[in-house]
């Protein structure tokens, strides 16, 4: 994978500042006041190994940075009647102790098509997005791909959990369960971020065998 660059903002309780964040689709890399931050997930940001602990003042708990807001627009691939077109992704994540909220806008042909103000992980997020989209417009990423899936029986995180079997894709297609990913789990490609796409991109169906565990993308009754 090759990595991305998303231009944003880092605001505490000391000020605000530009930071641009760093993706290959799996890990997550920023620059926080001259401290250098990663994770597989937003949750995970954590200042890496070396790190003079006198550099920056970004607030941490448990060693991950919470009690922040992060700011920044990424572009995202839709497909629009079976075109492909480039939108813009929004995303307001603010970083809390207790609970993350997080905030997405899909800027798509001069309109705009918003997730609740205060959910909880990317998955919910980017399913609202979906529901709000007229019909015949996907999401083109990887929470709304044919090949990814999450751990059965596993808590959904903010972000960064979500399993991509593109490499096993003919024996995904005819997962239809919980034993079925179970039986496919170690043979996973790896795990990426739900705003990530990449070219192995098939959109996912809306139900029976290749919905695996997590069923369709959105939920018809989520």
């Amino acid at each position: 994978m090759t990595d991305e660059s998303w231009a944003g903002w880092y605001r505490d309780r000391e000020g605000s500042e530009a930071v641009v964040l760093t993706t290959d689709g799996r890990r997550l890399r920023l620059r926080i006041r001259g401290v250098d931050f990663e994770g597989a997930s937003f949750a995970t940001l954590a200042p890496l190994a070396g790190t003079p602990p006198e550099h920056g003042t970004a607030a941490l708990a448990e060693g991950v940075l919470t009690d922040c807001v992060l700011e920044w627009d990424l572009p995202l691939p839709v497909l629009v009647a079976g075109a492909l077109r480039h939108a813009t992704l929004s995303c307001l994540l603010s970083l809390r102790r207790a609970e993350p909220n997080l905030h997405l806008a899909l800027h798509l042909n001069g309109a705009v098509y918003e997730s609740a103000r205060a959910e909880s992980d990317f998955a919910a997020a980017l399913a609202s997005v979906q529901r709000a989209l007229p019909d015949g417009t996907r999401l083109q990423t990887c929470i709304a791909c044919a090949f990814s899936d999450y751990l059965p029986a596993s808590d959904r995180s903010l972000s960064g959990t979500l399993a991509c079997f593109r490499e096993v894709k003919d024996a995904y297609r005819e997962a239809s369960g919980e034993g079925d990913v179970l039986e496919l789990w170690e043979r996973r490609t790896g795990f990426v971020q739900e705003i990530w796409s990449c070219r192995a991109f098939e959109a996912r169906p809306a139900r029976g065998a290749g919905t695996g565990h997590r069923g369709a993308f959105p939920l018809e009754n989520a």
